[in-house]
C-alpha cells in the first residue's frame, strides 16, 4: 500500500516543514495540533478549553479529510504545559473522543509550540 499525504484547509497549514496527516501501512498518523484557527491563522484565545476543543477540531478535520471519524482513533498523545490542566483538558477531550476513548498518554511539555497550552497528535487506524 503506498504511502498517501493528508492535507485540508480545515486545520492550520504546517508552520514547518511536515505534512497534516500521513497514511501508511492502514494507520493514518496526525501531526501534533495547536489551537491555531484555521481561517485566520491565530491562536485561539481563552484557557485550555479552548485550546482543546480548537486542538481537537482540527485533528477531527484531518480525520474527515481520510474518511474517518473520532471512533478510528486508535492512540492519542496529549501534550500539556501544565499538568493543572488535566482536568479541564480531560473534560473538554471526552466530548470529541470519549465515546469509545483510545489509548492516551498525557504528559507535561517543557515547552510547546507558540507558548500554547495544549498539542495532541493521533493515530488513527481503518
Amino acid at each position: 500500500m503506498p504511502t498517501k499525504y493528508i492535507s485540508t484547509t480545515h486545520a492550520p497549514r504546517p508552520i514547518g516543514p511536515y505534512s497534516q496527516g500521513v497514511i501508511s501501512g492502514g494507520l493514518l498518523y496526525c501531526s501534533g495540533q495547536i489551537a491555531i484557527d484555521p481561517a485566520t491563522g491565530e491562536l485561539v484565545e481563552g484557557g485550555v478549553e479552548a485550546q482543546t476543543d480548537r486542538v481537537l477540531q482540527n485533528l477531527l478535520a484531518i480525520l474527515r479529510e481520510a474518511k474517518m471519524g473520532p471512533e478510528n482513533v486508535v492512540k492519542a498523545t496529549v501534550y500539556l504545559a501544565d499538568m493543572a490542566d488535566f482536568p479541564k483538558m480531560n473534560e473538554v477531550y471526552a466530548r470529541h473522543l470519549g465515546k469509545q476513548p483510545p489509548a492516551r498518554t498525557t504528559i507535561q511539555a517543557a515547552g510547546l509550540p507558540r507558548g500554547v497550552k495544549i498539542e495532541i497528535d493521533v493515530i488513527a487506524a481503518y
